[in-house]
């Protein structure tokens, strides 16, 4: 009798901490994060992750979280080959760039890299001084959305 009262009890509790961690773990969202590249005064390309675009939710549509609206000028597929490098270059406009798959990554003066994977987000506007490297790394060809963005 003893023993059915400890499986019971450890069953129970098992639910219990699953539970608890399902409810945390569904409170958590996970956060639109984008890396900002931009030019600084010494002149060289610099990044920032904004991690924290504003989703608000949609009251018309069954939970959907929306950011505010922002105005496109145009919208581009992009494939590279592995091994393609485009050498120091600047963003030729104010684009967004979406990986959607292979890997790549950008590289900023003094070798830092930044990683370039599906679903990795890059917001171009180091549209002066020496700007970066990009490169397609690993086996397979990287497909990007580029989203030119509207004049300000």
């Amino acid at each position: 009798m003893r023993s059915r009262w400890l499986l019971a009890s450890a069953l129970a509790g098992c639910f219990a901490l699953g539970w608890g961690a399902h409810a945390v773990t569904a409170q958590r969202r996970t956060p639109v994060s984008v890396t900002r590249l931009y030019t600084g005064s010494d002149g060289e390309t610099h990044a920032e992750e904004i991690a924290d675009t504003r989703l608000t939710p949609d009251a018309g549509r069954n939970g959907l979280e929306v950011s505010d609206v922002i105005k496109v000028s145009g919208l581009q597929f992009a494939r590279t080959a592995p091994g393609w490098v485009r050498n120091w270059h600047v963003a030729e406009r104010h684009q967004y760039i979406v990986t959607l798959s292979g890997r790549g990554e950008i590289e900023l003066a003094g070798g830092r890299k930044i990683p370039l994977e599906p679903g990795s987000v890059i917001l171009a506007e180091d549209s002066a001084g020496k700007g970066h490297i990009s490169r397609t790394v690993g086996t397979e060809d990287r497909i990007a959305l580029n989203i030119q963005l509207a004049d300000r």
